[in-house]
């Protein structure tokens, strides 16, 4: 009587083509995608709770009680950021600036942008405000002048964007770069800059507002559930393209399509 192989011969035979250089290849690759987009998916998590945690930050600092712009600028620079203060000068003549290319509210214009001398000399960058390009830019109030702003930290160039150069005259500039600008004075200028909220005497009506910065959590999570997602289909692909080179092997038996259910007998 002719015995039959054992189970685990014939599952040794059918999975060998696993160990095959190209199959190895492809488990590898597998491998990689698979730790790099779960490194992803975490990455993006992390992302999701700094952006919770600067959300929170920001919504305390903005609700904390109005105080001397001296004394936020003794604190950290992070404990400071989005901390409403009130500073009393002038604004110093001959030095005006304008951020181009800024938007808000559907429109195309520019922020101006304007350093105030405190009591003490220290001089403190103040963005007035967005102005749209259908109408003149005004000049800043003369006298003395209270400000109420936020508090903002220099704004620095992205990679690959350009830097405005201090050294050189500046008039229209690309961002509020406490370091390019402080290049412009003989005076020291504060660390931190204002984006005004309320002015006495008041600016003119063409004068808006910087818009407070959404608090959204962004899309972080989405990308994240996206890398889970193509983390799962890069393991089942694997799956599929191992199931179908064992079904396409030789001497392997077709699968049989079944056909319609037999009609009983008391139907014919």
């Amino acid at each position: 009587m002719r015995r039959s192989a054992p189970s685990d011969t014939v599952n040794y035979r059918m999975y060998r083509f696993l160990l095959k250089p190209k199959w190895l290849a492809f488990h590898l690759l597998c491998l990689l995608a698979i730790v790099m987009m779960v490194m992803l998916g975490l990455w993006q998590l992390r992302r999701l709770d700094e952006r919770k945690s600067f959300n929170d930050r920001v919504s305390a600092h903005t609700h904390a009680p109005i105080a001397p712009i001296k004394d936020l600028l003794a604190l950290p620079e992070p404990d400071a950021e989005y901390r409403r203060a009130e500073a009393t000068g002038t604004y110093e003549p001959g030095h005006e600036f304008v951020v181009v290319n800024v938007t808000q509210d559907g429109l195309v214009g520019r922020d101006v942008v304007n350093a105030l001398r405190l009591d003490d000399g220290t001089l403190v960058i103040v963005n007035r405000g967005f102005v749209s390009n259908r109408v003149a830019a005004p000049s800043a109030p003369t006298g003395t002048v209270t400000v109420t702003g936020r508090l903002k930290h220099s704004q620095g160039a992205g990679l690959g964007e350009p830097s405005d150069v201090g050294s050189a005259t500046l008039t229209e500039i690309r961002r509020v770069d406490l370091g390019a600008l402080s290049q412009q004075f003989d005076s020291p200028v504060a660390p931190m800059y204002l984006e005004l909220l309320s002015s006495e005497p008041a600016e003119p009506d063409t004068v808006q507002v910087i818009k407070f910065p959404g608090l959204d959590n962004g899309p972080h999570l989405g990308y994240a559930i996206q890398w889970v997602i193509f983390t799962i289909c890069v393991g089942v692909g694997w799956v599929f393209a191992v199931r179908r080179h064992i079904n396409e092997q030789p001497g392997r038996p077709p699968k049989q399509r079944r056909g319609p259910p037999p009609i009983a007998d008391e139907f014919l």
